[in-house]
């Protein structure tokens, strides 16, 4: 398995491209806001010959969708998503705008609505959608099993958790999603989170201050 991660606008997204031998490939939040950027990702696919399969957002916070309208564009995908979280995508701009950024773009309808246990195939391997709802009621974690890999979005960060301040999220909520839905994955699970470093599940189970 092929991992790249890019770090992507103001907010500094982490976006995932994962492809395997057959080079057909899956990005996992396509976070893209500026010109530089788009060109980045999309010149890494095509040097690597790489065939976008599936663009997948772990939730619809306007930092993680940026780029949805550019990959529906450049590789003719819809993202796909829980569509809890639409009021997001569908007040972007406003919401943008309190961040002070500009954003004018709208953001395409979903392709694929995902939901717990629905499952993404690319080549010869396949990710598990994982419902983790607390930070936004939509979240969603990818479980790549073959690999020991977690893409967690902003659900589990390490030593940390996601934001629960906004008016759709819920601390407990959080919690009880980490505990029953992630902490249940093997310890040597590798979490690749939204922002920031990676983790293990182990060392989250032992160390984060917010889960013991």
């Amino acid at each position: 398995m092929n991992l790249k991660t890019f770090v992507f606008n103001p907010v500094d997204v982490n976006c995932y491209l994962l492809w395997d031998e057959s080079k057909e490939a899956v990005v996992i939040d396509p976070a893209v806001l500026f010109d530089d950027e788009k060109a980045q990702l999309k010149a890494f696919i095509e040097q690597n010959g790489l065939i976008l399969k599936h663009a997948l957002n772990t939730h619809l916070h306007f930092d993680h969708i940026f780029g949805n309208p550019f990959i529906e564009k450049e590789f003719g995908i819809a993202c796909e998503a829980n569509d809890s979280d639409w009021p997001w995508a569908e007040t972007i701009a406003e919401r943008v705008a309190r961040f002070g950024l500009r954003y004018q773009e709208k953001i395409p309808a979903l392709g694929r609505v995902l939901h717990d246990g629905d499952v993404i195939t690319f080549g010869n391997q396949t990710l598990e959608a994982i419902h983790v709802p607390g930070h936004s009621p939509g979240s969603l974690a990818y479980y790549l099993r073959s690999e020991n890999m977690l893409f967690s979005g902003d659900a589990l960060f390490q030593g940390s958790i996601g934001r629960t301040d906004f008016a759709d999220a819920d601390f407990d909520t959080l919690i009880t999603s980490i505990k029953e839905k992630l902490f249940t994955l093997p310890d040597e699970t590798v979490v690749y989170p939204g922002h920031a470093g990676t983790t293990t599940i182990g060392f989250e189970k032992q160390y984060n201050r917010f889960l013991k």
